[in-house]
C-alpha cells in the first residue's frame, strides 16, 4: 500500500514572551490525517479520542511485517493505543523505526526470556497502601492512574498499565495521601502511574493541591511521557495551574532523537519558562538507541531545549521486553562515549534498577585505577593516567558536633554503607550468614542442605534468598 504524505508549513503564534520557537514546520502527515484541520490535530482531546489500536488503523499508516501483524493480533499482549500525531512520526517503510518500534506490538514480545518476572522491581511489595510504593527512605512512588497517552511496548509495569479494571479510586488517593500525612520522614513525591498529565485536570490540581498542603513534603515530581507522546496537552492553561505548586520538578521520557520535533520544543518551552525543572529517563533500548552517537545526538538535543538528562535505564526484566534488552557492557560502552566527549550537563547517571526491589544503582566506568594511604590513582576518558595526592593534614568532620548530623538521621534499617562508614555496625550480613558459616549441615523439611549448595544455588540464579534458615 502507497501511503501518500502532504507537507504542510503552519505559523503558530507564540505566547508573549516566547522566544527560540518561532515558525513550526510541521512533520508531514500520513494520508490518512492529511484532511484533519491543524486547530483539530493541535487538539490533545481529539489526539486521544483518535489513538490508532486496531489491525486496521495501523495499516492505514504503515506497511506491516507479519511479525507486526502477528503481534497486533494476539490475544493477550499489552495494551495497544498510538496518538495520531506520535503514529505520524514513524516510518511506514522501515520496520526497524527507532519510533515505531517503541510503540507497535511485535510477536518477539510474546517470547520469555531468562529471569523473565511480572514485578521486576517488587513495588507491590514495598507499598503500604494500594498504588504508593515507598523504597526508599525520604521519598515515594505515588501511582495515581494506569492510563497513558500511548503504551511503550517495555514498560515496566505493564502487569497494571494499561488495564481499566485496575484504575485508582477517591478512596485509594485518600488512603494515599493519609499515609503520606502521618509519615514525616516522606519529604519527595514522585506522582507517576500510567502518566499522571492523562487525569482529568481537576483530579491532577486536587492531587497536586493536597499534597502541598501536607508540611513535611518539600517536593513534588511528575514523571510523564505525554509531552513526547502528546505534546498538544501542555497547555498554557495547564502550566499555569502546574506553577502554583512549585517547588515541582518534571522528569519526561525521551528513547531517540527522532522524538524531537518542533511540537516537543514548543511544549517543553512552555513547561521550562512556567520555572519547571525539566529531566529526562531514557531508556537503553536494543535497536533504537544502542548506539554511543544516537545518545550523543539525543542529549544534545536535550539540553538545549533545558531538559537535563537524568537516568539511562538499563531495560528491566520485565515480561514482554526481552528483545529490548542489551548487555551491562552496551551501557557501560555509551558512558565512555559521553564523558569527557560533551558536557557534564549533558550526561546521565546509568542505572540498573535492581531486580528484587534493590532500588537504582548506578553504574559507571572505572575511572579509580588504585589507591594507597597517600595518593589514588585515576585516569580521564582519554586513557591520561595521574595522580592525586591526599592531603598531609585532615581532620575529620565530627558527627557528635554537626547539628545536621544529630537531626537528619536516616530511616531505622537503610542507613546501608553509610552506616558502615558512621560505625553503626560493622558489617552487613545475608540472612542467616552465622547459621551458614558454622559449616554445619542445615535441616530444611527434613532434607540437609549443605552452605556450599546453598552459595551455588544463588550463583546459578536458581535462589535468591534464605529465611529461617531454608533456601527459598
Amino acid at each position: 500500500m502507497a501511503v501518500q504524505t502532504v507537507t504542510k508549513e503552519v505559523d503558530i503564534e507564540e505566547p508573549p514572551g516566547k522566544t527560540g520557537v518561532g515558525r513550526l514546520d510541521r512533520p508531514p502527515r500520513p494520508a490518512v490525517w492529511a484532511q484533519v484541520p491543524d486547530a483539530q490535530w493541535d487538539d490533545w482531546r481529539w489526539q486521544l479520542s483518535h489513538r490508532l489500536n486496531t489491525l486496521e488503523e495501523l495499516g492505514q499508516v504503515i506497511h506491516l511485517t507479519p511479525e507486526e501483524i502477528e503481534g497486533i493480533s494476539a490475544k493477550d499482549r499489552f495494551r495497544l493505543d498510538i496518538t495520531p500525531y506520535f503514529a505520524s512520526l514513524m516510518d511506514p517503510d522501515d520496520p526497524n523505526c527507532p519510533i515505531r518500534r517503541q510503540i507497535v506490538p511485535t510477536s518477539r514480545e510474546l517470547v520469555g526470556f531468562t529471569s523473565m518476572m511480572e514485578d521486576s522491581l517488587a513495588e507491590d511489595a514495598h507499598s503500604p497502601v494500594p498504588g504508593l510504593v515507598h523504597r526508599y527512605p525520604d521519598r515515594v512512588l505515588m501511582l495515581v492512574t494506569t492510563q497513558c497517552a500511548s503504551y511503550c511496548r517495555y514498560c515496566t509495569r505493564s502487569r497494571i498499565v494499561g488495564d481499566p479494571t485496575a484504575t485508582f479510586s477517591r478512596s485509594d488517593y485518600e488512603a494515599q495521601i493519609d499515609y503520606l500525612a502521618r509519615t514525616p520522614q516522606v519529604r519527595d513525591v514522585l506522582l507517576s502511574g500510567g502518566d499522571p498529565l492523562i487525569l482529568p485536570p481537576k483530579i491532577l490540581e486536587m492531587l497536586l493541591s493536597r499534597l502541598r498542603a501536607i508540611p513535611h513534603i518539600e517536593i513534588i515530581r511528575i514523571g510523564t511521557r505525554v509531552p513526547v507522546f502528546l505534546p498538544q496537552r501542555v497547555t498554557e492553561e495547564l502550566v499555569t495551574m502546574l506553577r502554583q505548586y512549585h517547588p515541582l520538578w518534571m522528569n519526561l521520557h525521551f528513547n531517540h532523537p527522532k522524538e524531537i520535533t518542533p511540537e516537543i520544543r514548543r511544549a517543553c518551552n512552555l513547561l521550562a519558562d512556567a520555572g519547571i525543572p525539566l529531566g529526562c529517563q531514557s531508556v537503553l533500548l536494543a535497536g533504537i538507541n544502542d548506539c554511543p552517537h544516537i545518545m550523543r545526538a539525543l542529549v544534545h538535543e536535550l539540553v538545549k531545549m533545558r531538559v537535563r538528562p537524568y537516568y539511562l535505564y538499563q531495560c528491566d526484566l520485565v515480561e514482554g521486553a526481552g528483545h529490548f534488552r542489551t548487555p551491562v557492557a552496551k551501557g557501560i560502552e555509551i558512558m565512555e562515549a559521553l564523558r569527557g566527549h560533551t558536557s557534564g550537563y549533558a550526561i546521565p547517571t546509568y542505572v540498573v534498577d535492581a531486580p528484587g526491589g534493590g532500588g537504582k544503582i548506578p553504574i559507571a566506568p572505572n575511572y579509580l585505577l588504585s589507591m594507597s594511604h597517600d595518593r589514588v590513582v585515576v585516569r580521564n576518558f582519554e586513557g591520561y593516567i595521574t595522580t592525586y595526592q591526599e592531603p598531609d593534614e585532615y581532620r575529620p568532620h565530627d558527627p557528635k558536633t554537626c547539628a545536621y548530623c544529630q537531626n537528619k538521621r536516616p530511616e531505622p534499617g537503610q542507613t546501608g554503607i553509610t552506616g558502615l562508614l558512621d560505625g553503626e555496625r560493622m558489617a552487613i550480613k545475608p540472612e542467616n550468614f552465622d547459621q551458614t558459616h558454622r559449616r554445619a549441615p542445615i535441616l530444611t523439611g527434613g532434607t540437609e542442605t549443605s552452605p556450599i549448595i546453598m552459595g551455588q544455588a544463588l550463583t546459578n540464579g536458581e535462589r535468591i534468598t534464605v529465611v529461617n534458615g531454608e533456601v527459598i
